[in-house]
């Protein structure tokens, strides 16, 4: 039996595709544009019929049956057809007073298919508006038993894109072929609504018995609505062609199998969602490296080639021309191809779906923290809700991922859920510098619900009074700068406000106060970067009433083109102090221009020192630095990673201030800052005073010296 067997309508065409005389207005213009000739929709082929005398149509408009000749044996007898946007009679009928192509009438019969057997037994199949028929144009309402002909395009979130195309391609997927450009914001998306691109039905009618050959199918309309019949394929398999498996991943291997992206691979009746390379895993030497909660970056060569699909069970996976029956792969969880050169191995084909908590010992309570579980293969497996390939480009993904290396996280306020493989599975939790970051692999039996993983301390400079801080994160909602801040053990986060050119961000998310995303142990308070181009920028901090603004000036890149100069660096920095607020220096000191002066004058409050892009406190900043306070200039210095991207964690530099017994407030931690009781670390953790005195403290000694006695703490979670 054939896997596919085109029928011919050649003999019953009444009409044409560019006839409109059949139809309403709007099913006339969609029917116009419909895919004729050779086609293939969802892997099965359909030959639309060769215009004969112009017809190229099967319409049926009142209540005379029409029989088709079949003459052949399948499991399935799949149509593409249609039907009109309008019933024939307004009682209970389909209504087309719309502007928008609403169904209004689900389930309104319009025909019986009767399929007729050589051995004189019929099948009757009701045909049903959005059942197994549907009108050429619909929004938002497909068919509960049938498919729209187009089909799905994966697109890669990295692009290349089209203009105006970003967002939608950030999903992965597509209905249809991709645009060649994007809506822009210019023009109304109305007639986009009210005029969707038109579609073939496509509805695989089951048949109960492939080894009884089909004589004819009659087609016997009710006069309920005008519907039309454009292609019938016979399919010869055992599962329905339209019904496709839940995703899995296949790996391959065999002759000429190198990179994935390298691979000619394609499915007749599926879709391929992802080609990739799978890095080989060393699970040992990941659970013994003493390097934990920071990724990795594999420096193993060895990969295995993959592919992610969904398919029906009757599909055929072809991979450099080598077939593989999807099926039986399924069933057995490998195969060969036919012609020997291709395998194919289903991954942890067996999940269950399970609800984590993350518990801190110390209390026994929940606690947010960062993420990661991976398969034995090496595949990343987030939480639902969070990405399975995080784009660390900038201003591009600001939910609550990171990618550090390779390595992939979510963040979690705690709780999570989603689907783990059945077997072993490795994970990864990290929380800031004072839990212990865990590399575990633990166990996930069939069925499992719950799973439970605790976090050590290491430290709790907290209970010390010292706080940490971020003073220095862009583009996140103040929501996600919560969870961020939480699970990476940070107290206070500076979300900050900027233009960029004509690019604004945070801006709606400013308040004369702290956030209301809040809570006691994680305050969020939304400042602004005021940025110059050549003069420098500013970090305004907690301050009250109305913003500092412009937030930039002079013109690009900060500001926009022909802005003029209106405000120096030294008056943004006395405004916010007017407003009780902080002036930090954020990347001291580039452009190492005006804002040398500020610290000579007295204007700012902090320098943020640390270059988060050299790994090494042997850098220009912190000689810089030194100079300032060896030339008597006692300037704070704090920690701010300047977040632009999900490849930069929240407190990767961060600020650790010493407000003693005082509550946890901005107000304490500005405080403290203003008194240079501070430091910034990016994991040393320090604890330390000098003849009882902390950071910011002075020391008097006589000019001949004097020995002085020191209590000093320090640890680190890392080597």
């Amino acid at each position: 039996m054939p896997k596919f067997n085109p029928v011919s309508l050649e003999p019953v065409v009444n009409s044409a595709i560019s006839e409109a005389r059949y139809w309403g207005a709007k099913t006339a213009g969609a029917v116009a544009g419909l895919p004729v000739g050779s086609q293939t929709f969802w892997g099965i082929p359909f030959e639309f019929t060769t215009p004969t005398d112009e017809h190229d149509l099967l319409v049926l408009a009142g209540t005379s049956a029409v029989e088709i000749e079949v003459g052949a044996s399948g499991s399935h007898l799949v149509f593409a057809h249609f039907c009109d946007e309008r019933a024939s009679t307004t009682v209970a009928g389909q209504s087309a007073d719309y502007s928008n192509p609403v169904i209004t009438a689900p389930g309104e019969h319009l025909a019986d298919y009767v399929v007729m057997f050589e051995d004189g037994s019929e099948l009757r199949q009701q045909v049903r508006r959005r059942f197994e028929i549907n009108q050429v144009q619909t929004r938002m309402q497909s068919g509960f038993s049938s498919r729209q002909h187009q089909g799905l395009s994966t697109i890669p979130f990295r692009g290349p894109y089209p203009d105006n195309t970003w967002g939608r391609w950030q999903t992965g997927v597509m209905v249809g072929d991709p645009p060649t450009s994007g809506r822009t914001a210019a023009r109304a998306d109305g007639e986009g609504r009210s005029n969707p691109p038109g579609s073939w039905t496509i509805y695989a009618l089951e048949l109960p018995d492939s080894s009884v050959r089909i004589k004819s199918v009659r087609i016997e309309p009710t006069g309920a609505a005008t519907f039309a019949i454009g292609a019938i394929t016979l399919f010869g398999g055992h599962e329905n062609p339209l019904r496709h498996l839940p995703l899995e991943t296949i790996e391959l291997g065999g002759t000429g199998i190198t990179a994935a992206d390298g691979m000619q691979v394609d499915v007749d009746l599926g879709v391929i969602a992802r080609q990739r390379d799978i890095q080989r895993f060393d699970s040992e030497d990941w659970l013994a490296s003493p390097v934990r909660g920071w990724g990795e970056a594999p420096d193993d060569p060895e990969f295995s080639a993959s592919v992610d699909l969904t398919a029906s069970a009757d599909a055929t996976l072809s991979v450099n021309g080598s077939e593989i029956e999807v099926g039986p792969l399924l069933d057995s969880g490998e195969a060969t191809s036919s012609d020997g050169n291709v395998t194919a191995r289903v991954l942890t084909s067996q999940r269950t779906w399970v609800h984590g908590r993350i518990i801190d010992s110390s209390t026994g309570k929940l606690t947010a923290a960062r993420v990661h579980f991976r398969s034995p293969d090496g595949r990343y497996f987030p939480p639902y809700g969070h990405t399975h390939e995080v784009n660390d480009n900038w201003f591009e993904d600001y939910g609550a991922d990171l990618l550090l290396g390779d390595t992939q996280y979510a963040y979690v306020d705690g709780t999570f859920q989603g689907e783990l493989p059945v077997g072993e599975v490795y994970v990864e939790v990290s929380k800031g510098f004072e839990f212990e970051p865990i590399r575990q692999k633990i166990s996930i039996e069939p069925g499992q619900r719950q799973l439970e993983i605790k976090l050590d301390r290491n430290s709790n400079l907290r209970g010390s009074g010292w706080v940490t801080a971020d003073t220095h994160t862009h583009f996140l909602t103040p929501e996600t700068a919560h969870l961020e801040a939480a699970a990476e053990d940070i107290n206070i986060i500076n979300l900050l406000a900027a233009q960029w050119g004509d690019l604004y961000t945070n801006v709606g998310d400013l308040t004369d106060g702290i956030s209301g995303s809040s809570t006691a142990e994680t305050i969020v308070w939304v400042g602004t970067e005021n940025r110059q181009h050549f003069m420098g920028h500013i970090s305004l901090l907690g301050a009250t009433g109305s913003p500092v603004f412009p937030m930039s000036t002079s013109g690009p890149t900060e500001g926009y083109i022909g802005d003029p100069t209106v405000r120096a660096m030294s008056d943004w920095a006395d405004e916010v102090r007017e407003k009780d607020g902080l002036a930090i220096v954020p990347h001291f000191p580039f452009p190492h221009s005006e804002v040398i002066a500020e610290v000579v004058l007295g204007k700012v409050d902090g320098l943020e020192i640390r270059d988060f892009h050299v790994p090494t406190m042997d850098t220009f900043a912190v000689h810089e630095w030194y100079r300032l306070l060896s030339c008597g200039y006692r300037i704070s210095a704090v920690g701010g990673t300047d977040k632009m991207s999900a490849g930069m964690p929240v407190g990767g530099v961060r600020t650790y201030a010493y407000i003693g017994d005082r509550e946890l407030s901005h107000k304490s931690w500005s405080d403290a800052v203003r008194a240079g009781r501070t430091y910034t670390t990016s994991g040393p953790l320090m604890d330390f005073a000098v003849e009882g005195l902390r950071p910011g403290d002075e020391l008097s000694l006589p000019e001949s010296g004097a020995a002085v006695h020191v209590k000093a703490t320090a640890s680190c979670a890392m080597p």
